[in-house]
């Protein structure tokens, strides 16, 4: 690594998951397929001088992230480590506090849990992400069992309180406090995600004025929940690709670093459409049609297994060719250094806390390496 690549964690950058609304630089994490046996990629991370690892949960395609997160904990010093995002649907809430509490035992002060309804995770069995209401009950209820307290936990249709009994005999920490960061998009989400949690994720596109939306959109969300958000933390999924001299943005090699993130937004437009019937953005009119009528030719009692393959770490063979100029520009980050520099100052001074790279699984090294040593020093 290049001397000078690393970003210091410093006292507001490592403090992330303090009050909402604390004073704090933006800066870089990295959301992982979790697999277990490629923990030099965690160090390298850390070396690189990403301060967040997401570890994704997501039972049917990847490793366990728990496992992952548990290797990851006891191999680093400085990077913070948790769910990006942990499924709410999957695990009962009691069992989600436990599992961050465990890692916290390993790497005190340096877990987190971030959490959602489980979009893909729930989708890839062939079930629909937890209800708004069921959502709230689950965020109450982790949160006060990610503290230690007891909580009134909803499990098979009966409540009963229940609480970690045995929390100093070293088989938890509950301490230092983990923060949790709530994934949300619509309205309703919004507002528990202000109510309960210690910050924001998020996918939206790489342009100021989404990123300066979706902020606007979760103050608001605070201030009817009772909620003052002041500079509140919010990190958006994405990726990044720095462009070598004179090369194209839809070159084989950008396409190879950044076709899987272009492509799950497609899997991610085609749920809208199914379940809620969300018709797509206007920049995918001229490939829709041709895009769902290659899904609908898995029959529809399994296209949920269809749907997401290779989601988030490669293409499909027959996705290749959508994977076009436009779908890249409007759903990655790829400049040249300077270009991604200024970018990322504009993504900050719209309220953006946090970017959270996810690359390729195969290209994932080479990725972050250039972002690090070719980006991070002019930020």
């Amino acid at each position: 690594m290049a001397q000078g690549t690393k970003r210091s964690l410093g006292s507001a950058g490592a403090a992330h998951g303090g009050a909402v609304g604390e004073n704090r630089p933006m800066d870089f994490g990295v959301c992982t397929a979790a697999k277990i046996d490629e923990l030099d990629y965690v160090n390298l991370v850390e070396d690189l001088g990403y301060t967040h690892l997401w570890v994704a949960d997501s039972q049917m395609i990847w490793s366990d992230c728990y496992a992952v997160m548990a290797l990851a904990a006891a191999r680093t010093t400085r990077l913070r480590i948790g769910t990006g995002v942990a499924v709410a649907g999957t695990r009962p809430a009691a069992v989600t506090a436990a599992s961050h509490a465990t890692i916290n035992r390993i790497a005190p002060g340096r877990v987190f849990c971030g959490v959602g309804t489980g979009n893909t995770a729930m989708r890839i069995m062939g079930h629909k992400p937890i209800p708004v209401a069921e959502f709230d009950d689950y965020l109450a209820t982790l949160r006060i069992l990610l503290d230690g307290g007891e909580a009134q936990v909803r499990w098979r249709s009966k409540t009963a309180p229940a609480r970690h009994l045995m929390p100093d005999a070293g088989f938890v920490a509950f301490t230092p406090r983990m923060p949790m960061y709530v994934s949300a998009f619509g309205p309703r989400a919004l507002e528990l995600a202000a109510k309960h949690g210690d910050g924001l994720v998020v996918s939206v596109p790489p342009d100021p004025e989404a990123v300066r939306a979706i902020r606007d959109r979760y103050v608001e969300a605070g201030a009817r929940v009772g909620r003052t958000l002041e500079n509140p933390f919010i990190t958006t999924l994405n990726t990044m690709v720095v462009l070598r001299e004179g090369e194209a943005v839809d070159s084989d090699r950008v396409r190879h670093e950044c076709g899987a993130f272009a492509i799950a937004a497609l899997h991610y437009t085609y749920e809208q459409l199914r379940q809620y019937g969300r018709r797509p953005p206007a920049y995918l009119e001229d490939m829709w049609d041709d895009y769902v009528a290659m899904l609908e030719e898995t029959p529809e009692e399994r296209r949920h297994l269809r749907i997401h393959a290779g989601h988030n770490c490669w293409v499909e063979p027959e996705e290749e060719r959508f994977v076009t100029k436009e779908l890249i520009e409007r759903t990655c980050l790829v400049g040249t250094p300077a270009q991604l520099a200024a970018r990322i100052g504009e993504l900050e001074a719209a309220g953006l806390s946090q970017m959270m790279l996810l690359p390729p699984l195969e290209a994932k090294e080479r990725v972050l390496t250039a972002v690090a040593e070719q980006v991070f020093p002019l930020l």
